[in-house]
């Protein structure tokens, strides 16, 4: 006996960016098991903006070394390229990477990196 196929997720792009609509649309339009929605139909989900947060909304400040850490972090740089990059030593640059992960509340590097986007201050 075989199934059924399962019917296609529906996806609509609300984007104020018409080219940034035509690269989801050509990137997702090849998807298996996915459909764009014509223009007023009905999906089951639908991509859209959203509001940016706001820049230093939180009730935390980083330091300018802080966010200096912050952007190599972001580019996967390990603490020691993190220390030759800023001309400080890798103890100094492991504790920075220490500070951010308690300021933003991260588990790791890569969480950091990632609540900090979440959170506006920084931008990948």
């Amino acid at each position: 006996m075989s199934e059924a196929p399962a019917s296609p997720i529906v996806i609509a792009i609300d984007l104020d960016d018409p080219e940034l609509s035509d690269r989801l649309a050509a990137m997702l339009g090849n998807v298996a098991g996915l459909r764009l929605a014509a223009p007023g139909e009905a999906s089951n989900v639908t991509i859209m903006a959203s509001e940016p947060a706001e820049r230093g909304s939180d009730d935390f400040q980083l330091t300018a070394r802080e966010r200096d850490v912050l952007a190599l972090l972001a580019e996967g740089r390990s603490n020691k390229e993190i220390a030759r990059v800023l001309g400080i030593s890798v103890h100094t640059a492991k504790f920075h990477v220490g500070q951010l992960l308690d300021k933003l509340d991260a588990t790791g590097r890569t969480d950091a990196v990632a609540h900090a986007a979440r959170r506006g201050i920084i931008e990948l």
